[in-house]
């Protein structure tokens, strides 16, 4: 009988020792090996450096990939066969409920693109440890960057996942991007929810509005998270908030930014 016991022992042990037998909890915060990291540095160096010059840009506003693998993969495929874009923004949700496997499902299909994208953080990446999961994969949840003449503003405006504990929207970090703005003529801010929706702090609506107005001319602002193409004055200022559809949707939004002007249109894939 102990014999038989030590070497069940020494079965166990050699099970747990093979880590391809071990399922982690699914929020659990490590990632494979494989997983991508610093896709926002990494790809915000190549946007800055090939737009350096140019007068005129041309991206890609798309989101809310959650449960719509097929669709990602389609859009992927689609959009490397695109000439003349400059990169795409995710517009956030890549996750429906926060889990790591989601964020490297949707990692393993979006670093296939040809064209370097950055991607924003969305309410459902937040939940659990998603955050965190986000953080590794992509980097921190407010980012900027610069593409010609024009500043990307990237917000994470997801308040009720943190239950107003921090800022969201982060002032401290809209501030000091004010602070780095001199330099730049024009300027787009991007999110996931925008004002008004039930994820975003409307406690804090109009003074959001009132210092993302202090930068040089701001063109208009982007969001996701309602799954529908809007094109909303929603403060009556002039400022237009665009929204895209899903992905499952299989549509995406295409803006061309002139030295004077802009366009945009709805692209269906």
């Amino acid at each position: 009988m102990m014999w038989r016991k030590r070497i069940l022992s020494l079965g166990t042990c050699a099970a747990l020792a093979a880590c391809e037998m071990i399922d982690y909890h699914p929020y659990d915060g490590r990632l494979d090996g494989d997983t991508s990291r610093g896709v926002n540095a990494t790809n915000i160096a190549r946007i800055e450096q090939a737009c350096a010059s140019k007068d005129t840009i041309r991206f890609i506003f798309m989101g809310d990939t959650q449960r719509a693998y097929d669709e990602t993969e389609d859009f992927v495929e689609h959009a490397n066969g695109l000439e003349g874009i400059d990169f795409i923004i995710h517009g956030g949700d890549y996750t429906e409920f926060g889990l790591k496997k989601e964020f490297e499902w949707n990692d393993d299909i979006l670093s296939r693109l040809a064209i370097p994208y950055v991607g924003l953080i969305g309410n459902h990446d937040i939940i659990g440890n998603g955050d965190e999961v986000f953080r590794k994969i992509f980097g921190p949840e407010n980012f900027a960057f610069t593409a010609g003449d024009v500043k990307f503003v990237c917000l994470n405006t997801n308040a009720i996942e943190y239950d107003y504990s921090q800022y969201v929207p982060d002032f401290p970090f809209i501030e000091a991007e004010l602070a780095d703005s001199a330099l730049h003529r024009r300027t787009i801010v991007a999110m996931h929810a925008p004002p008004g929706c039930e994820q975003f702090n409307n406690n804090v609506k109009n003074v959001f509005q009132y210092y993302i107005k202090r930068f040089p001319s701001l063109l208009f602002c982007l969001h996701a998270h309602n799954h529908s193409v809007s094109a909303t004055d929603l403060f009556g200022d002039g400022i237009v908030y665009y929204g895209c559809a899903n992905i499952a949707k299989r549509s995406y939004l295409l803006f061309t930014i002139t030295p004077d002007n802009y366009t945009y249109e709805v692209v269906d894939f």
